[in-house]
């Protein structure tokens, strides 16, 4: 079978391909590599596929290891800077993942385009396009490692409430200098009552819309965060806020971040 190609075609379309790519990978590596710098690994890496595919002597099988091996690490090493073989190791990983996508978005809005010559326009837009998937995965991940179940032990029992680890709840106990977490009222009436309650130490605070409030605190007896692994505190100490923590419910309690 005859395959008519013209190379200098196939060489700016490697090259913008793997301009991309590049772009992609400093995003998910976060490196510090300038536009020139990708510009100059783009250009490596697609004069050095351009000079394999017209070198008729290579069997397909070197041809392949050369791309997926040799190339794409000088691509990434004159691209992007990367040195150490971890950040090779992610990089190449990076790279083939957002090959994927970039592949899968620009078959995805090439079936609704026809004309040959907004390949590039095509192309620009598939990248855009895995940006955006990248941001809402990343968005995704950040909002999932922020929440957890949290289990409190009471003298007269135990309860299980969804939380969220709050950076910017810094809340101490200005008696023991210990960390505050907040839990709604709402999910101890059964284990604490009333009269207990209004009895609770109270200790200042300060959030939006109020300036100087003070909260009831309590030490129970233990407190279990399951995340990716178990934490177990002892005698943590927990402010009881009498309104409703999230305006959605989605949680019950907020997480200071120096307990861990």
């Amino acid at each position: 079978m005859y395959h008519e190609l013209y190379i200098d075609v196939f060489f700016c379309v490697n090259f913008m391909m793997d301009y991309l790519l590049l772009l992609i990978v400093k995003r998910i590596l976060k490196c510090s590599a300038t536009h020139g710098n990708i510009c100059f690994g783009s250009l490596l890496g697609s004069s050095l596929t351009c000079l394999v595919v017209v070198i008729p002597v290579l069997s397909p099988l070197i041809k392949l290891m050369i791309f997926h091996g040799g190339i794409s690490l000088l691509m990434l090493r004159a691209g992007l800077g990367i040195k150490e073989k971890r950040e090779m190791f992610r990089g190449l990983i990076g790279l083939y993942t957002g090959g994927f996508l970039l592949g899968g978005v620009f078959t995805f809005l090439h079936q609704y385009v026809r004309t040959g010559s907004l390949f590039f326009g095509i192309a620009v837009l598939s990248y855009h396009g895995v940006q955006g998937i990248w941001s809402f995965i990343t968005c995704l991940q950040r909002f999932l490692s922020y929440r957890c179940k949290v289990t409190l032990s009471f003298e007269s029992g135990e309860c299980t409430v969804d939380a969220i680890i709050d950076t910017g709840n810094c809340l101490r106990d200005p008696l023991t200098d210990r960390p505050v977490c907040v839990l709604e009222e709402s999910k101890v009436k059964a284990y604490i009552s009333d009269e207990k309650l209004a009895k609770l130490r109270r200790i200042p605070f300060c959030s939006v819309g109020q300036s100087d409030g003070r909260i009831p605190v309590i030490e129970i007896e233990k407190m279990c965060i399951h995340k990716e692994k178990e934490y177990r505190i002892s005698h943590p100490v927990i402010g009881i806020c009498g309104e409703r923590i999230s305006g959605k419910g989605g949680y019950g309690m907020i997480l200071n971040p120096d307990i861990f």
